[in-house]
């Protein structure tokens, strides 16, 4: 049975480079464009692990995960922060939000599956 992905990504591009490598590498994905769906596409489909971009229009990956994490039925889901914005304390403040991990944009294929690879085995 391979593992769910739900990647929370306003940006199409970015979604079909997800889309082919996490197709390639036998995970099924869920997508989401914004953080509100997010939290909805995620109560609805229970992935086994969240890719949550940050800097989104609705609402925002920060909250998007808080509102993930306050959930009992969600809690435990893994969520890597995915960001440009990768400035000094942002890691922090990804994890203060919940996140169980971070990578910047632009990411490599290569370290991105090594990243989910790593966190769902």
């Amino acid at each position: 049975m391979s593992k769910k992905i739900l990647v929370v990504e306003d940006t199409e591009d970015n979604r079909q480079i997800l889309r082919d490598l996490l197709g390639m590498a036998g995970y099924d994905m869920v997508e989401a464009n914004d953080g509100a769906e997010g939290v909805a596409k995620a109560a609805e489909h229970r992935p086994d692990l969240i890719l949550m971009d940050i800097q989104m229009p609705v609402m925002d990956g920060y909250e998007a995960t808080r509102r993930i994490k306050a959930d009992p039925a969600l809690a435990a889901i893994p969520v890597i922060a995915v960001t440009s914005y990768a400035l000094s304390g942002d890691e922090q403040k990804a994890r203060d939000a919940g996140c169980d991990g971070y990578i910047a944009k632009p990411f490599s294929p290569r370290q991105m599956l090594a990243k989910v690879r790593e966190i769902l085995g």
